[in-house]
């Protein structure tokens, strides 16, 4: 009895299994044309359709394959090629457009970047006398006259002390003359104001003398 029921297991068990593997094969017979999928899976079905033969003469083995399906595989064929080429035309205009873009984009990136970089030379410039010039081109320039005009003003400053040093030299020894001048000339008048009232004596003194002649002589 239950070496029975393990027969009938194996037969049920086989029979789903050959069932399966026939609705395998007729859906991929289905799947597998000449209507649909690559060439590759077209040439594998048309080559499992076609028919063998074999030469009785040599023994080869040959295939034959129907008069229509080659001529719808070749139409296959020829119709992939027509949209492969299609396809590499349209990938090279694609291509030339993406340069033509590219190049464009290069050009306002160059565009761009001379923009920038002449707003960053107007940024970090300054107009000088009305001449454009770079910061530190101006910060050099007035640094130099800054340091020119400090340079002139302490010659300018070291003249002047000399100068005023040698006037002040000069108003002392004027000074110092003028009171010379004024001592000796103070003495010259004591001198001549001396000199005269000898002179006013001795007329004096002559006179009185003749005076007193002349009354000796009466």
């Amino acid at each position: 009895m239950m070496r029975a029921k393990l027969i009938l297991s194996v037969l049920t068990l086989l029979f789903i299994s050959l069932t399966a593997y026939a609705q395998s094969e007729q859906t991929q017979e289905v799947k597998a044309s000449l209507n649909s999928g690559s060439l590759e899976s077209q040439f594998d079905y048309m080559y499992k359709k076609s028919f063998r033969w074999t030469d009785p003469k040599t023994g080869l083995r040959y295939k034959t394959i129907k008069v229509n399906d080659l001529f719808k595989f070749k139409g296959n064929v020829l119709d992939s090629l027509k949209n492969a080429k299609a396809k590499y035309s349209e990938a090279n205009a694609t291509i030339a457009t993406q340069r033509q873009e590219i190049e464009s984009l290069k050009a306002d990136l160059g565009k761009t970047n001379e923009d920038l970089t002449s707003v960053s030379e107007e940024k970090d410039s300054i107009r000088f006398l009305g001449i454009p010039m770079s910061k530190a081109g101006y910060n050099t320039i007035l640094w130099s006259i800054i340091a020119g005009l400090s340079v002139f003003l302490a010659i300018f400053i070291g003249r002047f002390k000399r100068s005023n040093a040698v006037t002040i030299q000069a108003r002392n020894d004027k000074a110092e003359i003028e009171e010379e001048y004024e001592s000796h000339r103070q003495r010259s008048l004591e001198r001549e104001q001396k000199l005269r009232r000898e002179l006013q004596d001795e007329i004096n003194k002559q006179k009185y003398t003749k005076q007193d002649a002349k009354k000796g002589a009466k």
